[in-house]
């Protein structure tokens, strides 16, 4: 008789792989998503493109690992999409005229942004090329690293220092946003894989300098207190039970008489070999004690009530049975950086400057501002006005031009609608004039043109096109 067919894919144990939720412990729709770009792709160089995809790796899994950036695009498409996608944090990397590599961190869609100056960097393949026994990419990225930050606020610090407390409060807030809140109650042991190192460097009260070193640490632990044939033993175990398993695992016993020698050491052994008794110094950071967690069966409300009696009797009998002693080690992944702020910013980088390293404002300076910035505000919301009425303005005499030709008998042709489509959009916009499509200020087509009007090379072009014109609707009549 043939054999029944059982279905693993959509039914009841089926091996499908776990889900973000299952495996994060608190992925959602709303954790914090992030684009990592290079503005002036084609300018940056090499290393910045590296330095820019490493840090893709570990902005990870809440990232737009596969992001392709053109030539021509600009700030505003990225600030554009960042609705539709839910991007809520834009990494900025860009290098200056004069060779600086600069990092701009701006939270979408209204900002802040801080400008910081990359003083030095070490790429990832630089730092598992000095390491002994790098640790290769694995299940580490699936999961967003663990952000521990140290120093980011002073005690003595506060509204007239150089570096203000409101200040230190932003940026604290502003890099704790780049990834998902972790609950200790619900979040598994098993999913924080990574850190994100982000310490401050403690500077002089007169110095004003907030510089912040990034380091990527991958968490590794191994279990102490055992002999190494004993880990070897259950590492075979382990191979067995998957479903790659084999015998390339297991232990050669081929020239032992019996299991007792492999556990000394051979046939003439130094006897039961641990961590602590190997003679070897344990190449580990700490060493800390976790309870083993492991599948529970359902029981009834009856049974329930007997096994909680049983614990209770045997509560200090069996206080640690599940306990079990691991060393953990921080392997480095990269990259690093020294990370210099320069300046903060209202809006994504087209607002007025909330603190600068080097320039330092009086009141007054500050009020001038102030009302300057008020008075572009205004003007701002008069041109967009004046655009909107002008819009309108030029629909109403588009429908009245179709009425007219339709009913003089015309039919309507296919460019009107893609007229309407063009007048619909907003050219005031706030990022025309900050970022050009290589980063840079200003925009040299527009320089150009301005040149081109000044000298009076726009008339001949006008005339060519206006002659152009009314040559074709010549040869369209004839």
């Amino acid at each position: 008789m043939a054999r029944k067919r059982t279905k693993r894919r959509t039914h009841a144990g089926a091996n499908n792989p776990a889900t973000a939720a299952a495996v994060n412990g608190h992925a959602n729709a709303k954790d914090p998503k992030s684009m990592v770009i290079r503005i002036g792709a084609g300018e940056v160089g090499t290393s910045i493109s590296q330095l820019a995809t490493d840090v893709r790796r570990v902005m990870e899994p809440g990232t737009a690992s596969r992001l392709k950036e053109r030539k021509g695009n600009r700030l505003r498409d990225y600030v554009t999409m960042c609705g539709p996608l839910g991007v809520t944090h834009l990494l900025l990397f860009s290098r200056s005229e004069t060779g600086n590599t600069n990092m701009r961190l701006a939270i979408a869609p209204r900002g802040p942004t801080f400008h910081f100056r990359v003083e030095k960097y070490s790429l990832a393949k630089d730092i598992m090329k000095a390491q002994r026994r790098p640790l290769g990419g694995g299940k580490e990225y699936i999961t967003p690293p663990l952000l521990v930050m140290n120093n980011f606020t002073t005690p003595n610090s506060d509204a007239t220092s150089k570096v203000p407390r409101h200040l230190e409060s932003l940026t604290t807030t502003a890099f704790q946003s780049l990834f998902p809140p972790i609950n200790p109650q619900t979040t598994p042991l098993k999913s924080i894989r990574r850190i994100l190192l982000l310490n401050r460097e403690q500077s002089g009260e007169e110095d004003g300098s907030f510089i912040i070193n990034f380091r990527h640490y991958a968490i590794t632990t191994k279990t102490v207190g055992i002999s190494k044939p004993l880990k070897r033993l259950n590492a075979a175990e382990k191979l067995l039970k998957t479903k790659k398993g084999g015998k390339g695992g297991l232990p050669n016993l081929g020239n032992l008489q019996d299991i007792s020698e492999f556990m000394i050491g051979g046939a003439n052994g130094d006897g039961y070999m641990t961590d602590g008794t190997s003679g070897s110094e344990a190449d580990t950071d700490a060493e800390v004690e976790i309870l083993e967690t492991g599948p529970r069966k359902v029981l009834s409300m009856k049974a329930k009530a007997t096994a909680l009696a049983k614990e209770e009797e045997d509560e200090e009998a069996s206080k640690n049975d599940n306990v079990e002693r691991r060393a953990v080690k921080l392997v480095e992944l990269g990259p690093r950086m020294r990370l210099r702020m320069t300046k903060v910013e209202e809006g994504i980088c087209t607002g007025k400057v909330l603190w600068h390293e080097y320039l330092q404002k009086s009141k007054s300076e500050i009020k001038e501002m102030e009302q300057r910035w008020e008075q572009r505000r205004k003007e701002k919301e008069a041109r967009k006005k004046q655009q909107k009425e002008n819009v309108d303005k030029k629909k109403k005499e588009k429908q009245a031009n179709r009425r007219t030709r339709a009913a003089a008998g015309h039919k309507p042709t296919a460019g009107d609608d893609d007229d309407d489509d063009e007048m619909d959009v907003d050219y005031d916009s706030d990022y025309d004039d900050g970022f050009d499509s290589e980063g840079l200020e200003g925009d040299a087509e527009e320089q150009v043109n301005a040149k081109m009007e000044k000298d009076g090379m726009w008339e001949d072009e006008e005339e060519e096109i206006a002659d152009g014109k009314s040559a074709k609707k010549r040869a369209h009549k004839v």
